[in-house]
């Protein structure tokens, strides 16, 4: 039987190509419908919040039930550019203090005062939702982060409830998006506290 490495505790997984990463969010009708017709977020969606994009399915699926939690009906995958990706992880700064990334608390402080961008780290999700040892990352795009995202770095915007609902029925791992490990630049793995 074929051996696998161990999967880093904190790695970036996504469908990916050279030039575009796929992200999920999870909205409702009001938000989620004009989106998908416009291929970019439009009113009634906020500028003026946070709002999270996670490159993991499962997480998503975990995060809004499978596309029935209360304003998280419609699933999304959105293409963005791996360019605004990256720009967005290497101005990033981790929701919480680590002494592995920051020299100490002030100086972390700093960054998060500076930065339009969170980084959290969570219990990745397997196919019944439950947690695995390893983390997947949640990104939080605020401000000039957010207004950047929304026009320049989308490139599509698909609905994909019908398969959230199907998978959520019945757990088929071949329905499942398939996500590899994310090459990701030294420094941004830095930023960010990728594992390395």
């Amino acid at each position: 039987m074929r051996e696998f490495p161990p999967t880093p505790m904190r790695q970036v997984r996504a469908v990916f190509d050279a030039t575009t990463i796929t992200v999920y969010q999870a909205y409702s009708a009001a938000i989620a419908v004009p989106a998908v017709a416009a291929q970019t977020f439009v009113a009634p969606f906020g500028l003026n919040r946070m709002t999270w994009i996670k490159p993991s399915f499962l997480w998503m699926m975990y995060r809004s039930s499978w596309g029935t939690a209360p304003g998280q009906e419609h699933v999304l995958a959105i293409t963005i550019t791996r360019a605004g990706f990256e720009a967005a992880l290497s101005a990033a700064v981790l929701s919480h203090f680590d002494p592995d990334v920051y020299t100490d608390v002030n100086q972390w402080q700093e960054h998060k005062n500076a930065s339009p961008v969170r980084v959290q780290w969570d219990p990745e999700r397997d196919i019944t939702l439950n947690p695995l040892p390893w983390r997947s990352i949640q990104i939080g795009l605020a401000g000039p982060a957010v207004r950047a995202y929304r026009d320049e770095w989308i490139l599509a915007i698909d609905d994909v409830t019908d398969l959230a609902h199907k998978l959520a029925g019945s757990p088929d791992l071949s329905l499942l998006p398939d996500e590899c490990p994310y090459p990701l630049p030294d420094p941004v793995a830095r930023a960010v506290g990728a594992s390395r």
